[in-house]
């Protein structure tokens, strides 16, 4: 593993002011700057974070974060589910890029949850719904289901190997939950 760039710890605070900051911001205010574009073409990308989110398109981790370009590693799938793709490429910004944070952010009113819930989905959407079936199992309440989804995929990414010995370099794993209604994002454990 590469060394951390940004303690966890570090991370996490960022994360929060973050989010505090878009929570009353009227728009974005993450660095997109051309400065920032040439810095990470030139210096290349040094995370702090890597997001696990949601590919619903009210759930934008740079913003939700108040982040610029190279603040953030997003992996981005419907469900914010994991399989060897997303295990893959969080592996290579933990052991790559210095990421020393990863985050599983699940939202409430997610549409894969619901259809897992409430819905028997076919086609390639089932691949999705049954991961999430295995997450919350017959709980029916909405909120505590996202919750569950986004424990299990935090579970998922600590079973790996090599994110297990990226831990015991201080890498930590955490998941949460983003409001649709607020913006706020909660952490769903102690950190």
């Amino acid at each position: 593993m590469v060394e951390i760039k940004v303690r966890p710890e570090e991370a996490m605070e960022l994360l929060i002011k973050g989010n505090e900051k878009y929570v009353n911001a009227l728009q974005g205010i993450g660095d997109v700057s051309p400065q920032a574009r040439e810095r990470t073409l030139t210096g290349g990308q040094h995370p702090y974070a890597i997001i696990i989110s949601c590919a619903d398109s009210r759930v934008i981790p740079e913003a939700i974060f108040s982040a610029g370009i190279g603040d953030l590693f997003v992996i981005r799938v419907a469900g914010n589910v994991i399989d060897n793709h997303q295990l893959g490429s969080i592996e290579y910004a933990a052991g790559h890029l210095g990421a020393g944070l990863v985050v599983v952010l699940g939202h409430n009113h997610c549409g894969a949850v619901d259809a897992a819930m409430n819905h028997n989905p076919e086609g390639y959407i089932k691949f999705i719904t049954d991961e999430i079936v295995k997450a919350v199992g017959d709980e029916k309440n909405e909120y505590r289901a996202c919750c569950l989804n986004a424990l299990n995929s935090k579970a998922l990414i600590e079973s790996s190997l090599e994110i297990r010995e990226d831990e015991k370099q201080g890498l930590k794993v955490i998941a949460a939950i983003y409001h649709l209604e607020t913006g706020a994002v909660d952490f769903l454990e102690n950190y």
